[in-house]
């Protein structure tokens, strides 16, 4: 039987980076399992009260519920996992102000 040195000597990789392969290999499994239990969470927040929320509101839901993430996170788990907040559409009545207002310095 060879030795890890032996093996590692003969692929031209160094110890330690065989190592480190060794713990990547079996994190995909550790970091699925804490997505999902970490979506769970955002998905609770994320129904609260009846209406879609964004990430920061999320955020402010989840650090008062005690489950406190990141802002980077939370938006990848909701893109990892299709969650999408509905953004408001604008007031035509406003568009319609804003482009008389930008017209009117033409006429004048």
């Amino acid at each position: 039987m060879m030795s890890i040195g032996r093996l590692c000597e003969w692929a031209q990789v160094s110890r330690s980076g065989f190592y480190k392969y060794l713990a990547r290999v079996k994190q995909p499994k550790n970091k699925e399992l804490s997505d999902r239990e970490d979506f769970e969470y955002i998905l609770d927040a994320y129904n609260h009260r009846g209406y879609k929320k964004g990430s920061r509101s999320l955020f402010m839901r989840l650090m008062r519920n005690g489950h406190p993430m990141s802002r980077n996170k939370i938006r990848r788990l909701m893109n990892k996992y299709g969650l999408v907040c509905p953004i408001r559409k604008p007031n035509p009545y406003k568009q319609a102000i804003k482009a008389l207002e930008e017209n009117a310095e033409f006429l004048i």
